[in-house]
């Protein structure tokens, strides 16, 4: 074993005899100085920790305990926008503007209910179809919930829009009872739509009066002598009101119910249901309140002329206010001042309204029906996010359960002297505290916790620290028997220190790279992950050598593995070997190994750059050990392992183990693992494979489709899955808004805002208006009401029933028109009656005059509530209320407050057609052209909706993966040519890595696995995952001699097992994850993590070891041979040349190495190995001591 030394520390008197024979190990010098002080760091840190390792497992317990208490505090994030929307982005920006003038929620929330047929492409356009609709579209719309004391229905939790204010106090009453909850259904295209609305009023003398027997027109002239209704009689004529429901054909023209205006109601005959859905559905309003049909009816066919044939599914949604319009609309009303009314309290009765809806509306229909119903809400939206969002205590106690037992029966051996059961239960134990308190830092830190936290990273973060577990504990084990016993931690530290801290620094880098991804539960995901990677790596370098220093007391004080107390035979069993000597230079029968103990003598020659070793060996003979080698060129010499092998042929122990106990992985890599690997055929087929899958993978990258579904999200096999589905198949229609912003003159923007509106209803996926239908905007609608306010002043003009001094006995209209022709806009001024006969309220052009256009907004908000609520305008600020009192005698009525000028105002549309990615991101392209366009006109505008929010991300997804990816790279080369010393071995680490990204890109397509910013994340996170399969072998092939296959063969006896057992643990982790509810966590995580170690394993274990064999650098010690007539010796040698002596007196600038070595006389040819001919006198070469091939240099001999 050769140990860095401390530089200095021998004789000063020393000479080197000029004619000594010497073994010349040549090197750069810098390198192995650097690496030799980092490991000497290494060794004074293992040594100090051994020598306080009850202290230091104390204190680190207590640390690690105090940081997991930060759980404690751990917030968990279930909003989508808070998790999905990118950091900084555009959209964020946007969103914040949003939230900034109109507030944190929106203006309403949607239930809905889907209906199919069970059986699949089923004509649904049937009258007892919609009959079965309507049970359940009743069923759900009767529901109630009792809360605080109080009962909730529909009624009074549902969106209204545009409920107008009038004067009269008993009209104003009964309709706050009785106006409509906006429901969007196939069935109100049917007289039986009226059965969804609940509320009910009561007048004298006639029956309750519900939208199921009410007749506006019929109510308006029975109540016209009791009260002045004009008003309200040209506000329901301008909505086109008409009879309502009641003018609606019965759907069961039987029913004892429908009315005798129904169309159908005399001829008794089912209607057509195909032509009556045809076009879509009206609510009560035919002006305001249209369905189109894309919103009502999926999966539709027609003739060739257009005409409607069939429908495989129809949708109903309910919209209930947002909390923030309950707690206002309820806040001060006498039903809740006892009770404390609250926001929470009435979030609370929605989402108890909405669970409630979704169970009455799946069971509404029988399971024999034809026809199957799905529903869903907000709220389940919200409940599926928070189950997904939370741990499940079955699956990680499983999971750390099973890789307990793994690590223990893994770690157990026949011999007590070799066991570690114990250590790896305890460090498997202890990587599970450090994963705790990790992400208790985070949660001190403020990060907010998500799904990935909850459901991976405790699964992830332990099978990747469990691998550094396995490599310190099998490196301890096979230090050399000549360590003195304070010395063991810090051997072991120097050894297999490199390498945790190499994989553990790449591990950090790759996911704090990954969180250059602007995705925010992503990033928070990896800082996390980052996070516990450091605090397993402090575990690991810090606590467990304490863990390993106790169990070397246990070892030495002869007690049994993990059952301590009871002492053991053979635990603590040293067999003492004592020095031969050949007589005559012959080797006896029998003997196999030639070992030898000597010191080196590192000189560094004035006339070169070079470092000079002597190595004046002193040698003895053991008797042969059990492997059949027979050489220390694959094993590390003066292990526990040989030195039992040698007692084996004089005695039978207690303790001695069955030959099968012999094998192990060490064995398989020696034995057949290697010597099969390094063959040139072997090669070839190796170079041809890996190809191959270079090739497979760079097509199946051409089959990665971007994009995240809902549907993998949601657990197959549930409704709301099929519900999901459904919808997707059926209705893929999104509510998006076009949003203007302040910064612009509105008034002088009206054509640049028209255009804007044009060009976007031009997108391919914006769903058009009906050709009979005026576009649904607040500029189109304010303009029209205008215009018919215009044409009633003309109109009452000409009659004379206005005039320049009195509009009272003008229509409403015609006073509206009259009071906003003779504004000026001037405060000095404010009119000027002139105007009336002069100007227009909307000039030639369709524009409105800028004095006018703030002032109008005022008067159109107040007077034409449901066209304001139709247009969904949302304007900020809002413009100031104003009552318009035709009879006013003061004057004061003629002046219009003028509104402020506007920062907020939105056009709404319907995207539709969205299946796959590309089209959102081709709508999302053309969206944002538009607005661009609009900006050159100056106005500035964006546009808003959940198509913006979550999928706009997929413009820059991959330019972000592919640089994240390349800086990643680069970063990784850096580190590992800083810690490696040697760029050449980075650089071939490094195109491993890149390799093994390309493939596990290129299996995701093959798997259907799209391109989202997970997978992204788990793409950069695999480079620092592939560093724990790569940088061992790398390594330990840098450190060893000779020619290159030996070396890697070396290198992969020494880290087969360790690098194995961390695959196996890292699947042991990830197993738990299949056991998920989740399809999406099996198929985003599981799968791709999976592969992403089977590829590690294949990478670092097969095609690694063969490019270091062909490409590989040489070695950073070379060794050179000079044969000499003298031997230095302080003593005479005795009974022949093979024992030679060693100087007393070395030169200050020499440095003093032990190793030892063994030389087989007879070996199994091996990859790389210089086979002598039979003939020859065997010649001594020194061998490299190097038993993990991670932390230390040996020498060999250089037969290349």
């Amino acid at each position: 074993m050769v140990r860095p030394p401390p530089l200095g520390e021998l004789p000063p008197s020393y000479t080197p005899p000029s004619a000594a024979p010497q073994i010349l190990a040549v090197s750069l010098k810098a390198p192995l100085w650097l690496r030799a002080y980092f490991q000497g760091l290494l060794f004074s840190l293992g040594c100090r920790i051994q020598r306080h390792c009850g202290k230091v497992l104390f204190l680190g317990l207590l640390a690690f305990g105090a940081l997991a208490l930060g759980l404690r505090v751990a917030i968990i994030e279930t909003d989508l926008e808070q998790l999905w929307v990118e950091v900084d982005s555009r959209v964020s920006q946007e969103l914040h503007y949003t939230k900034e003038k109109l507030g944190e929620e929106a203006a309403y929330t949607s239930q809905m209910l889907i209906q199919t047929a069970r059986q699949e492409g089923e004509n649904i356009l049937t009258s007892e179809a919609l009959g079965l609709h309507l049970q359940a579209a009743l069923t759900a719309s009767k529901v109630q919930v009792s809360l605080y004391g109080k009962s909730w229905d529909l009624n009074k939790i549902c969106y209204k829009s545009g409920v107008p204010i009038i004067e009269n106090g008993m009209i104003e009453r009964m309709i706050e009872k009785l106006f409509p909850c906006v429901i969007l259904t196939p069935l109100d295209c049917f007289w039986e739509g009226a059965k969804l609305q609940g509320g009910s009023a009561y007048l004298p003398g006639r029956p309750d009066i519900q939208w199921t027997n009410l007749d506006p027109q019929q109510l308006l002239e029975e109540l016209g002598p009791f009260a002045s209704l004009e008003s309200f009689r040209e506000l329901l004529d301008k909505a086109q009101v008409g009879q309502a429901y009641v003018g609606r054909p019965c759907l069961d023209p039987d029913d004892q119910h429908c009315p005798p205006s129904a169309p159908n109601h005399h001829s008794r005959q089912a209607p057509n249901v195909a032509q009556e859905l045809s076009g879509g559905c009206h609510g009560f309003s035919h002006k305001f309140m249209h369905w189109q049909e894309e919103l009502l009816l999926g999966g539709v066919a027609r003739d060739l002329q257009g005409q409607l044939l069939k429908a495989e599914a129809l949708q109903s949604t309910f919209l209930l206010m947002s909390p923030r319009q309950l707690y206002e609309h309820f806040r001060g009303d006498y039903q809740t001042h006892d009770i404390g009314w609250s926001e929470e309290q009435a979030s609370t009765v929605l989402q108890a309204w909405q669970r409630r809806f979704v169970q009455l509306a799946q069971e509404a229909l029988p399971a024999n029906a034809s026809q199957q119903i799905y529903a869903f809400s907000s709220t389940t939206l919200d409940d599926i996010l928070q189950a997904f969002s939370e741990v499940s205590t079955s699956r990680v106690v499983g999971g750390y359960l099973l890789m307990l037992a793994y690590a223990c029966v893994t770690m157990l051996r026949w011999d007590c002297a070799q066991s570690q059961g114990a250590v790896g239960l305890a460090g498997v134990l202890l990587v599970a505290l450090a994963v705790a308190s990790g992400l208790g830092l985070c949660a001190l830190l403020g990060i907010t916790f998500n799904a990935a936290t909850t459901q991976v990273l405790p699964f992830l973060a332990l099978g990747i620290g469990v691998d550094d577990i396995f490599l310190l504990a099998h490196a301890f084990i096979k230090a050399p028997p000549d360590t003195p016993l304070q010395e063991r931690m810090g051997e072991c530290l120097r050894r297999t220190g490199t390498s945790v801290t190499l994989t553990s620094i790449n591990n950090m880098v790759a996911f704090f790279m990954a969180a250059l991804v602007p995705i925010p539960a992503l990033r928070a995901f990896s800082l996390q992950a980052a996070i516990v990677v450091g605090c397993n790596f402090a575990a690991v370098m810090l606590v467990f050598p304490a863990v390993l220093s106790l169990d070397l007391c246990r070892r030495h004080s002869r007690r049994l593995d993990v059952l301590c107390c009871f002492s053991s035979p053979c635990s603590a069993r040293v067999i003492q070997i004592l020095p031969q000597e050949l007589e005559d230079r012959t080797v006896p029968v029998g003997i196999a190994h030639l070992t030898t103990t000597v010191q080196a003598f590192a000189h560094c020659e004035a006339s070169s750059q070079h470092v000079v070793t002597i190595l004046p060996p002193q040698t003895h003979l053991v008797s042969p050990p059990s492997d059949p080698l027979g050489s220390e060129l694959y094993s590390p010499g003066g292990s526990t392992r040989d030195l039992l092998g040698q007692e084996g042929a004089r005695q039978k122990a207690a303790c001695e183990s069955l030959l099968c106990t012999h094998w192990n992985l060490a064995h398989f890599a020696r034995y057949q693992f290697a010597p099969l690997l390094l063959q040139t055929q072997a090669k070839a087929l190796v170079l041809v494979f890996f190809g191959a899958l270079l090739g497979l993978s760079l097509y199946g990258a051409t089959l990665v489709q971007d994009g995240l579904a809902l549907t993998d999200v949601v657990p197959r096999g549930t409704k709301e899955h099929a519900f999901l589905s459904a919808q997707l198949r059926y209705f893929s229609l999104y509510e998006v808004a076009l949003v203007t912003q302040g910064g612009f003159d509105y008034t002088h923007s009206q054509r640049a805002l028209f255009d804007l509106h044009q060009r976007f209803s031009s997108l391919k996926a914006v769903l058009p208006p009906p050709a009979t239908q005026a576009p649904r905007t607040w500029l189109h609608y304010y303009r029209n009401w205008l215009q018919g306010i215009q044409a009633a002043f003309d109109q009452d003009w000409a009659s004379g029933r206005i005039t320049h001094h009195s509009y009272r006995n003008g229509s409403e209209d015609g006073a509206l028109a009259y009071k906003l022709l003779i504004q000026t806009g001037n405060t000095q001024e404010p009119l000027d009656f002139s105007q009336l006969t002069t100007r227009k309220l909307v000039d030639k052009e369709g524009l409105i005059p800028p004095e006018l256009f703030y002032m109008g907004l005022t008067v159109w908000v107040s007077s034409d509530p449901l066209g304001l609520a139709a247009s969904q305008a949302n304007f900020y600020p809002p413009p100031p209320e104003w009552l318009h009192d035709k009879y006013d005698t003061t004057g004061e009525n003629l002046r219009i407050p003028a509104a402020q000028p506007l920062e907020f105002a939105q056009f709404p549309f319907l995207l539709h057609g969205l299946q796959k990615t590309a089209d959102f991101v081709e709508a999302i392209e053309g969206a944002r052209a538009a607005c661009t366009e609009a900006g050159q006109a100056g106005v500035r505008a964006y546009p808003s909706g959940s198509p913006f929010l979550f999928w706009e991300q997929y413009l820059g997804l991959r330019r972000c993966f592919l640089l994240a990816v390349c800086i990643l790279l680069v970063c990784t080369f850096l580190v590992c040519a800083l810690l490696l010393l040697h760029p050449w071995t980075a650089g071939l680490i490094v195109l491993v890595l890149a390799m093994m990204t390309m493939e596990l890109f290129g299996i995701m397509g093959f798997l259907g696995i799209k391109l989202s910013a997970i997978p992204v994340v788990i793409l950069v996170a695999s480079i620092g995952i592939g560093v724990e399969f790569t940088v061992h072998v790398a390594l330990g092939f840098l450190t060893t001699q000779g020619s290159r296959n030996l070396r890697a063969a070396q290198a992969l006896e020494h880290t087969f097992a360790p690098v194995t057992d961390g695959a196996v643990s890292t699947l042991l982790g990830l197993l738990m994850l299949a056991g998920s509810n989740f399809d999406f966590i099996i198929r985003y995580f599981f799968m791709i993590l999976t592969v992403l170690t089977l590829l590690g394993l294949l990478h670092g274990l097969v095609l690694l070891p063969v490019l270091l064999s062909i490409l590989g650098p040489p070695p950073q010690v070379v060794q050179t041979y000079e044969e000499s007539s003298q031997v230095p010796s302080s003593a005479a040698p005795q009974g022949g040349g093979l024992r030679w002596g060693m100087s007393s007196n070395l030169p200050q600038h020499f440095a003093r190495v032990t190793t030892s070595m063994t030389v087989a006389l007879h070996p199994p040819p091996l990859p790389g190995a210089y086979v002598y001919p039979a003939s020859d006198e065997p010649t001594w070469s020194p061998a490299a001591n190097n038993s993990t091939g991670s932390g230390s240099r040996g020498l060999g001999p250089a037969s290349e």
